[in-house]
């Protein structure tokens, strides 16, 4: 199995390895639409078949003119079978019966059914719909045992809940069985319970803030190397040196702390 990074098309999220299961938290329908997509896009464009299972705010068919407005030639994807757009009511219950080992054995087929067709791999959205429902309780199981599920799968999972019914209480529970939680807030990024900090105060030098705002944009170590004209090798020194002072196990946190604490933002800091 490839243990390459997967270009997830989130521009805090960066670049993932299989087996990733994050979440956003979402303010608004466009907020959502300006994340799931762009990641449906990278993941056609690396050949991993893709599945996306919204609900409310979304219909199936709204989520379908959306990517078509977006994504060039969507509609020969959708007749390859490369992405495939469904319910995400109906494809989590099943007459308003929640059953887990159900919806594993969904998606361990669809996995194997992609890999069977030569894609390199899989990656899966659903907006969650339960918070108003009698299904909590078991959808938070679900999400628990997906998180331990996925790793070593060639599979990323991006789960999306909107902020607006998701009570404090039951976000932190939520971003405890997720590797990485972030929140999106017109357009705006922060980390939900981040990893903590090695100190109470951050000491990052002007490059590794650089290197981490353009880690932000979406770009990878090759490419801020070319952007900044130094090597892969001192950018991903840059990355390893400003995750340690933030307290971040890897480069998708520290860019996520980073723009918690405001240490880097929207401009460039070489334009700041």
């Amino acid at each position: 199995m490839s243990t390459s990074l997967r270009n997830t098309g989130v521009n805090v999220l960066g670049e993932m390895p299989w087996g990733s299961h994050v979440c956003m938290f979402y303010e608004s329908k466009d907020d959502l639409l300006d994340t799931v997509i762009p990641f449906f896009k990278a993941g056609l464009e690396s050949n991993e078949f893709c599945l996306w299972a919204p609900s409310q705010p979304l219909t199936p068919e709204e989520a379908r003119m959306a990517v078509l407005r977006r994504i060039p030639a969507f509609d020969r994807h959708l007749a390859a079978g490369d992405i495939e757009i469904l319910s995400g009511r109906e494809w989590y219950l099943k007459g308003d019966r929640f059953d887990l080992k159900r919806i594993t054995s969904a998606w361990e087929e669809k996995l194997r059914g992609a890999l069977a067709k030569g894609y390199d791999g899989m990656r899966a959205s659903g907006n969650a719909f339960w918070q108003d429902t009698g299904h909590w309780k078991d959808f938070y199981d679900y999400e628990r045992k997906l998180n331990k599920w996925i790793r070593g799968k060639q599979m990323t999972a991006l789960c999306t809940y909107p902020i607006v019914v998701s009570a404090a209480a039951e976000a932190l529970d939520v971003a405890r069985v997720h590797q990485l939680a972030v929140a999106r807030r017109k357009g705006d990024w922060e980390l939900i319970e981040p990893a903590p900090a090695a100190a109470g105060t951050y000491s990052l030098t002007p490059r590794e803030r650089e290197v981490l705002w353009w880690a932000a944009e979406g770009k990878s170590a090759s490419q801020i190397g070319k952007i900044l004209h130094i090597t892969k090798r001192t950018v991903d020194e840059h990355t390893k040196n400003a995750a340690r002072k933030l307290g971040a196990a890897n480069r998708t946190q520290a860019v996520a702390i980073a723009l918690r604490e405001r240490l880097i933002g929207k401009n460039s800091p070489s334009a700041a």
